[in-house]
Parts: structure tokens; sequence; C-alpha cells
């Protein structure tokens, strides 16, 4: 794999970037935009998917609680939205990186002509050194807030690797509140493995992802496997990893073994 000059994509999940009470966490944000504008300034092509709005909202309002209704929801997201940016933005400013906000439904990635547009909005920002910061447009779309699902998109993993997918990826790296994969329930069973590499997607492998919620993850792993079945099908590698670790971004890009990793034949 080449070293020099990749064009990756980092996601990172809701619990990576929050505290329990919701509120932003602000020394893992700080340690992420870190990282990605040090990866940048190595000559890397840097494409940020953030998760939280809702949670960051949610805090900001000051509810008790997540929302439940719809509308309520999609107004801590454009709330939570808002707040994020600006924290993104000044984080990046700091570390001389310029940041772009795009919000995305799943109409967006689903029609070719707007898809294509996206491509070059993707294309023009990266040639100029920007970093592309990526969320679904909750405020608009409801599928991933109501239901769950949505053929296209649904959640931030699926986004991700649809972005990978669009913008020719090299690299997509999911930060979760997991190692990665293992042949077994890490916490059940203490002699569970961590798989560091899956070049298939066998029945075997997609017999270990558990439901949303499970052990592997708020996200659950299915999402996660799916998300690595469209970037390897785009000759993207996905790499699953821990998001406390955000210094491990270094040496996925270099290829080593941390995580694990969904290598996409070319």
């Amino acid at each position: 794999m080449e070293q020099n000059k990749q064009r990756i994509v980092v996601k990172v999940g809701t619990s990576t970037l929050t505290h329990d009470s919701g509120a932003v966490d602000l020394r893992s944000m700080e340690h992420l935009v870190r990282v990605l504008s040090d990866l940048s300034g190595a000559g890397h092509e840097v494409i940020l998917v953030t998760s939280g709005a809702i949670a960051v909202g949610t805090a900001r309002l000051g509810l008790p609680e997540r929302p439940r209704e719809l509308r309520m929801k999609q107004a801590a997201a454009a709330v939570g939205q808002c707040r994020m940016m600006h924290i993104y933005d000044k984080l990046f400013s700091e570390y001389n990186r310029t940041m772009a906000q795009i919000l995305l439904t799943g109409d967006d990635v689903e029609d070719p002509e707007r898809a294509e547009h996206l491509r070059s909005t993707f294309s023009a920002l990266l040639e100029m050194g920007v970093i592309p910061v990526v969320n679904e447009n909750d405020s608009v779309s409801s599928a991933e807030i109501e239901t769950g699902h949505h053929k296209v998109l649904g959640d931030n993993d699926t986004l991700s690797a649809i972005v990978a997918e669009l913008c020719q990826a090299d690299l997509l790296v999911l930060l979760s509140d997991i190692d990665g994969l293992y042949n077994a329930d890490p916490k059940r069973y203490p002699g569970a493995r961590l798989l560091h590499q899956v070049r298939e997607l066998t029945p075997e492998i997609l017999e270990m992802a558990g439901g949303a919620g499970s052990w592997r993850g708020t996200g659950g792993m299915a999402t996660k496997l799916s998300a690595a079945r469209v970037a390897m099908a785009a000759g993207c590698d996905m790499v699953i990893t821990n998001g406390e670790r955000m210094e491990d971004l270094y040496g996925i890009v270099e290829g080593q073994d941390i995580g694990t990793r969904f290598i996409a034949s070319r």
C-alpha cells in the first residue's frame, strides 16, 4: 500500500465525542483535530465524518434526556450541529487548517447528478487543502433518527463508507468504542481473539456481528460490516479501531496491525 499521500476518511462516533452527560468531550475532540491536522500537514487528504449533533444539542438545550419526538430530535440536531462546527472550526484554526461543513441526506448520494456535484465539491476542497467535515443532515433527514435505517444512509458508519466510495478514498477508519472485530464476545470469553485482517466478508465473519447496542458498541458491528462491504467493493481498505487512542491513526495510515483491517482487493 502506498504510504505517501493517501486520501483518508475518518468517522468518529458520538460515544467518542461526548461525555455520558451528552456534553462535548473537548479533550477527545482536540486530540482528534490535532492528529487529523498533522496527517493533513504530512500531505494526506483528510475527510472527517462526525456524529453527535443530537446528543450535543440535547445537552446544549438543557433537556433532561434525548428527545423522543422527531421534530424535537431534529431541533436538537440543528442546535448541536451548529455547536459542534463552531468547536471544530476553532480547533482546526488553531492548527492552521481550514475546514468545511458538508451535510448530506440519502437523496444527495442516490441522485447521480447530485452525487457528481458532491464529488466535484469534495475534490475542489481537498485540492485546496481544506478538511471537509461531514454529517447526515438530521434536521431534514428523518430516516436515521426516526427508524434507525434507510435504504442508503441510516447511520454514520454507512454514510462514511458512501463518502469514501464517492471520493475514491484509499482508507476509511471507523473510530468506535471497541478495539475491532473479535471472534467471540471478549466480555464473556476472556480468550476471545481480535481479528487483525479480514480479506472477505464470509458468512462466519458476518455471524460475529451482534445487533446494535450489543457489547460490540452502540452502532452495532452489523452496520460496521455493511460499511466494510461498501468500502471494499470501492477498492478502499477499512479499519475499525478504538477512538480512545487517537494516536493509533498514525500507525493505521502506515498499514500497521491496529484494530481490524478489512482489506479491499485491488
